[in-house]
């Protein structure tokens, strides 16, 4: 087995070779891990158990599954960083109930089907007490089914379609929801934009991008704003250019395109090539560092959804930046690193408080979360198990991400 600590972007194998469950071995625990600065870990109970003892102990495994290779890997790659981080200040700690914690991380490749494959790994062979995904929301939706019935936590890092929580008790968020962000969206592009007529652009493959799309449509238009324009692509999809020319005849003020960064800085390119020089937005599913480097400066000027601020000069903020880029190699962190950092914490405090890793529970800890304060915010669990927090708009401005301005619930 490989330490989940020595992951790094590439060393997960692709679907050509067996996939390796990433678990560091309990007479192996202390060692592991770097000590880092504690973030809210007051919560989590005193424990002072040395590290000989605590190596005796069996560990408390999570299980992560994330797209560590493939189209979604940046959202992956940040995500399990987060994770990472948070394990490493727990076991500094002592471990929770004076265990240490252990992740068992599985990668879906950015397939549809890989996620409930693994899952069904995790949960069987592995016995995890409880599941994370850092994933689109169409790849938490092949999870949740299982979760429920194998009556496992699952905490889903960075999917915000609804659906994902409903009508399933042992499934929770630890980022914002769509209905949120598709209104957050709607007023800007009102009153920050002042944009009267807009264009959108759905990728009507990703579930994500779907939904978003319907709730900026009725959230725009009550608020005065006309849809001008509707076009529609897929996943994968390389030209838009029949999509933009309809656009540019439609003469809006802004475009809107919820779908994923891949996609979005090929669309602004083309758009830029068409002489589109108007606003282009987008939600969260914008945020990877691939949108810079696919798009360039045709990317300048656009602006996107977002759960944090790199920027934000909160201390909590300031010091987990300092430490991700001091760990990884002067990168700054997107919110995909502090929404899984803040969730293992939010799972690690919730076995505290219950006291077991039993699955109901643990599920009820999880459930009765309140202002648990983090990275990304202060996070409390409402009853549909989402959680419910402040979203801020970046804009590209010179090739980075810049604070523009924050919308609260």
């Amino acid at each position: 087995m490989i330490s989940s600590d020595a992951l790094r972007p590439g060393v997960i194998a692709r679907s050509a070779a067996p996939r390796q469950s990433i678990c560091p071995p309990p007479a192996r625990f202390a060692p592991r891990f770097f000590s880092l600065p504690l973030l809210s870990l007051a919560l989590l109970l005193p424990f002072s158990l040395s590290s000989t003892r605590a190596a005796a102990v069996e560990p408390i495994k999570l299980g992560e599954i994330e797209p560590l290779t493939g189209k979604e890997a940046a959202f992956g790659q940040q995500a399990h960083r987060g994770v990472q981080m948070a394990i490493a200040e727990i076991n500094a700690r002592g471990g929770v109930l004076g265990r240490p914690l252990v992740v068992v991380v599985e990668d879906n490749q950015s397939k549809p089907g890989d996620s409930a494959t693994v899952a069904k790994k995790l949960l069987s062979r592995e016995k995890v007490v409880a599941l994370l995904c850092g994933g689109t929301s169409s790849s938490c939706n092949e999870i949740t089914p299982l979760a429920q019935a194998a009556r496992i936590p699952f905490v889903a890092t960075t999917a915000t379609a609804p659906e994902v929580t409903e009508k399933r008790d042992y499934i929770f968020r630890s980022c914002f929801i769509d209905p949120f962000q598709g209104a957050v969206l709607a007023k800007f592009a009102t009153t920050t934009l002042k944009a009267k007529r807009v264009a959108l652009l759905t990728s009507v493959s990703a579930s994500y991008s779907v939904g978003l799309s319907k709730v900026f449509r009725e959230k725009f238009t009550a608020l005065g704003g006309v849809i001008a324009a509707e076009q529609k692509y897929s996943e994968g999809d390389k030209d838009f250019r029949a999509q933009l020319t309809a656009i540019k005849a439609a003469q809006v003020d802004a475009i809107a395109a919820t779908g994923f960064y891949t996609e979005a800085a090929l669309l602004c390119k083309q758009a830029r090539d068409l002489g589109l020089t108007l606003p282009i937005f987008g939600g969260d599913g914008w945020e990877a560092p691939e949108l810079i480097e696919i798009g360039g400066k045709a990317v300048d000027g656009t602006y996107y959804a977002s759960h944090y601020s790199s920027e934000s000069t909160a201390p909590e903020v300031r010091e987990f930046v300092k430490k991700y880029r001091a760990r990884y190699n002067g990168e700054t962190p997107d919110s995909m690193a502090p929404l899984a950092y803040d969730a293992t914490l939010i799972i690690a405090e919730a076995i505290a408080r219950a006291g077991t890793t039993e699955g109901p529970k643990l599920r009820d800890a999880l459930a009765a979360t309140k202002n648990f304060p983090g990275v990304t915010g202060r996070t409390s669990i409402d009853a549909q198990r989402n959680a419910s927090k402040s979203a801020v708009i970046l804009a590209v401005k010179n090739g980075r991400a810049t604070y523009v301005e924050t919308i609260d619930p």
